[in-house]
């Protein structure tokens, strides 16, 4: 084939193209309005990832600082219950025990009794 019959059929089968393509109807876009909406919809999801990182930032300092005073009334407790404990009977017995000089025990001896030298009881 020659140069201008293969021009000629590409001219032909560029037209068919063309004109199957005009028929086809596409809505028209208002590209302005998609513009408009993508930028306030990003927008809006900016604001809204601020608005999560600045929760999370607060929830995270908040439990820090009540992990702080959780561990500050811990401490407070096991001070108060050592006093607590110098105070009752046990701890005011301490000093008394030493005034008597007693002694810890090192050994345990038990003294053995014989089954005759037990008194039987009457029944009556």
């Amino acid at each position: 084939m020659t140069t201008s019959t293969l021009a000629l059929n590409y001219s032909r089968v560029q037209k068919r193209v063309q004109t199957k393509v005009n028929s086809v109807e596409l809505p028209s876009i208002n590209w302005k309005a998609v513009c408009f909406a993508g930028f306030f919809m990003s927008l809006a999801l900016l604001i809204f990832y601020v608005w999560q990182i600045n929760d999370l930032t607060r929830g995270s300092y908040l439990i820090n600082t009540y992990e702080k005073q959780a561990n500050k009334l811990s401490e407070e407790n096991k001070n108060l219950e050592v006093s607590f404990a110098e105070n009752s009977f046990l701890g005011q017995s301490l000093p008394k025990i030493q005034e008597l000089n007693f002694q810890k025990t090192s050994s345990v001896k038990y003294i053995q009794i014989p089954d005759t030298s037990v008194a039987i009881a009457k029944t009556k």
